[in-house]
């Protein structure tokens, strides 16, 4: 991508942070670079508000959340608060820069998504990050090639919505449309109960010891619990969340090893054929993506009513197509507008059907 595709419409982009830490700094530090985005940021922590600046993630601090507007008007806010400080922090986003696209950065959005936070709020969720904390450790590079969920409910202004999504492609991640409900059960099964499950290998090893001092370890396991114990207060939050997907998820999980457990003690002829399957499914899962070679242009005119946006970008997210880019031009009635959205070319013909019929749809 160069400077010029970068570019925010033709204008760096203006954007506000309430919170500086790992995520948040990196944002800054990314959209400072790759955008020559102008940053003002705000930390609960004057510490952080001194560092921030020094770190070069933001170009101005602020003293508090209603004065983030006061240099310059803002085209997006990100919140990157932990997860329990998330509502407040979004509804004060929402009450201070009303023309602002507002999202976050938390791991769990439906109870976000759902609340009546802001007409202005669209969710996100950044697939990244590192063992460290703080914006001592912000990195530009951090969202290169990562996955960036975006939530909006199904009237999400359409230009908001692009304008979101226009910035987070300019971090470098690439945007993906969900529905917020289906984050929150992917997010359980793919990263909240591994991490309990992290947890209870530790309690069952140290457990298995008696007393015994600690033997040397294999790769096996200290792959597999590598997570155990993260950053107790962040991932108690997540935890809380997200109970109820982590419940589901967590009663599969423990049926799958009652089965497992089965098999190992009535039927030990089909080990082989267990432990292939899952080799087996364990290489659909890493081979599955919503990219695939070439982009292709889907053109369209939309009628002006709320929501046609983020409806066409559900409808194609739930049949698994990604959106990779998207622009908005109104037609000048403004009663209708032409929205050219970039799929990849396998599924191109799947988009046009799926776009047509939801355009055919009464709202």
């Amino acid at each position: 991508m160069t400077d010029d595709e970068a570019s925010f419409a033709g204008e760096p982009p203006r954007l506000a942070l309430l919170g500086l830490g790992l995520i948040g700094g990196s944002v800054g530090l990314a959209a400072r670079r790759r955008t020559g985005a102008f940053v003002v940021g705000w930390d609960p922590d004057p510490g952080v508000r001194e560092r921030a600046p020094e770190r070069g993630a933001v170009d101005v601090v602020v003293e508090e959340p209603g004065r983030l507007a006061d240099h310059r008007p803002i085209d997006v806010a990100v919140v990157a608060a932990p997860v329990s400080a998330l509502p407040d922090a979004i509804r004060t986003a929402c009450e201070h820069l009303p023309d602002a696209v507002v999202t976050d950065v938390g791991s769990t959005k439906r109870a976000l998504v759902e609340a009546d936070l802001g007409d202005n709020y669209i969710g996100g969720h950044p697939l990244a990050g590192a063992e460290v904390a703080g914006v001592e450790h912000a990195r530009a590079d951090l969202f290169d090639g990562a996955t960036w969920y975006l939530t909006p409910r199904r009237d999400s202004e359409g230009i908001l919505l692009e304008r979101l999504h226009r910035f987070v492609a300019g971090l470098g991640a690439v945007p993906t449309v969900i529905g917020h409900a289906e984050h929150d059960r992917l997010m359980a099964a793919f990263s909240h109960v591994p991490h309990i499950v992290a947890n209870a290998l530790i309690e069952q090893a140290s457990s298995a010891l008696d007393g015994e001092k600690i033997p040397v370890v294999g790769p096996s396991f200290r792959d597999a619990t590598r997570v155990a114990g993260a950053n107790p207060p962040l991932w108690a939050g997540i935890y809380t969340a997200n109970r109820e997907a982590i419940l589901a998820q967590l009663d599969d999980t423990i049926a799958a090893l009652h089965e497992a457990r089965r098999i190992l003690a009535e039927h030990p002829e089909e080990l082989e054929a267990w432990q292939a399957a899952a080799g087996e499914r364990r290489r659909a899962l890493l081979d599955v993506g919503m990219s695939g070679g070439p982009l292709r242009e889907i053109r369209v005119v939309v009628p002006n009513r709320p929501g046609v946006i983020a409806e066409l970008a559900l409808t194609l997210s739930e049949a698994g197509i990604n959106i990779h880019d998207m622009t908005l031009s109104p037609q000048p009635d403004f009663r209708s507008g032409e929205v050219a959205l970039w799929v990849a070319e396998e599924h191109e013909p799947r988009a046009r059907e799926l776009v047509r019929k939801t355009l055919d749809e009464p709202a």
